[in-house]
């Protein structure tokens, strides 16, 4: 095989892999430790969160006026994710556009006084359509 062919076809093969990475699809189980929670749960949606987790211990769901479509929502879960130490958050919060995760707070109460001295994240690069 000449030089310039075997070149060409390593770097379709490594643009080709990357693009299969890229795409890849997530893991079924989603991780609970603070960070790697955090990377991954945009790319679930809220069925496959609730095959995990089950129902949230409350929801908070904003429809559009005159109608039953859910737009936003608001989950609390208590006691699922964890700092790298093994330490519990009591609350996490998801915030819901449609039926994407675009933020993730993290609680040291029952989530009922809001975000004091938690830990906030924003999801990157997620927008979805309203």
């Amino acid at each position: 095989m000449k030089r310039s062919t075997w070149v060409g076809c390593f770097f379709m093969s490594v643009l080709l892999s990357n693009h299969v990475l890229a795409d890849e699809t997530p893991s079924s189980e989603i991780p609970t430790v603070e960070k790697d929670f955090v990377n991954v749960i945009h790319k679930f949606d809220k069925s496959k969160i609730i095959a995990q987790f089950g129902e949230p211990a409350t929801a908070d769901d904003v429809k559009i006026k005159d109608s039953d479509k859910v737009v936003a929502s608001i989950w609390h879960y208590h006691f699922i994710n964890t700092t790298a130490d093994g330490t519990y958050y009591e609350t996490t919060e998801l915030d819901f556009i449609d039926d994407k995760v675009v933020m993730v707070v993290f609680l040291n109460n029952d989530g009922s006084e809001g975000n004091n001295g938690g830990n906030k994240y924003e999801m990157p690069g997620v927008k979805p359509e309203l």
